[in-house]
């Protein structure tokens, strides 16, 4: 592996931590305005990744590591503890809670693609000094359209799944919920064939967030 592709996938896995780090954080940030503190007093509401890490090590160390060793589009997994019984007693906050981590990552979407259509406006990225920052950026953009998209399918354990709640009436929201506790002995299988399939989702996505927030860049 040549000096480049280190560098390279080093960035990756910064901003890999730094996205995942900001979506639980989200999540925290969410069930406190909703009433459930558990997880910011856990210290999840946090910017710096070293809680998240502590309490998903294999999801936010090993397993991003190992994709980039394999060639794979860098992915893991973090979360952030919540109390069950507000997200029976209050359903709608916990699909909004479950909403803050996905909208984290497009929120980082939205940055990258400002910076990146400003650098290109001003000939900043012409420079010979401006392409580790434009190759970083370019990951911002595209890992987390990747973080936000995948995190939305509609599974279990993914945010997506619980944020169902937000179309059903309570007593469908319960239900889901008790759903969700039922399969989470299968969830590792259902992420497999999510992932295994994802590129008919992700693929369009990617090409249409580019058409609109990087014209300067199709």
């Amino acid at each position: 592996m040549d000096p480049k592709e280190l560098t390279t996938g080093l960035i990756q896995f910064v901003i890999f931590l730094f996205s995942t780090t900001c979506h639980e954080a989200a999540h925290a940030f969410a069930a406190k305005r909703g009433g459930d503190p558990t997880a910011f007093n856990s210290g999840q509401a946090s910017l710096n990744p070293l809680p998240h890490i502590r309490r998903e090590p294999i999801g936010m160390i090993l397993v991003p590591l190992l994709c980039f060793a394999v060639g794979s589009p860098m992915i893991g997994w973090a979360s952030a503890p919540y109390d069950p019984l507000w997200a029976r007693r209050y359903p709608r906050r916990a699909a909004l809670m479950s909403l803050a981590g996905p909208m984290a990552n497009f929120a980082l979407v939205l940055i990258a693609a400002l910076l990146l259509n400003a650098g290109a406006v001003t000939g900043f990225f012409s420079t010979d000094q401006a392409g580790g920052i434009m190759t970083f950026l370019g990951v911002l953009f595209s890992l987390n359209i990747l973080l936000g998209i995948f995190n939305l399918i509609p599974i279990p354990p993914l945010d997506g799944f619980t944020a169902l709640a937000l179309f059903l009436p309570e007593s469908a929201s319960l239900r889901l919920f008790d759903f969700g506790v039922q399969m989470r002995r299968f969830s590792f299988l259902a992420l497999l064939l999510g992932w295994q399939y994802f590129g008919v989702i992700l693929t369009p996505v990617k090409v249409t967030a580019i058409h609109y927030l990087l014209p300067l860049f199709r």
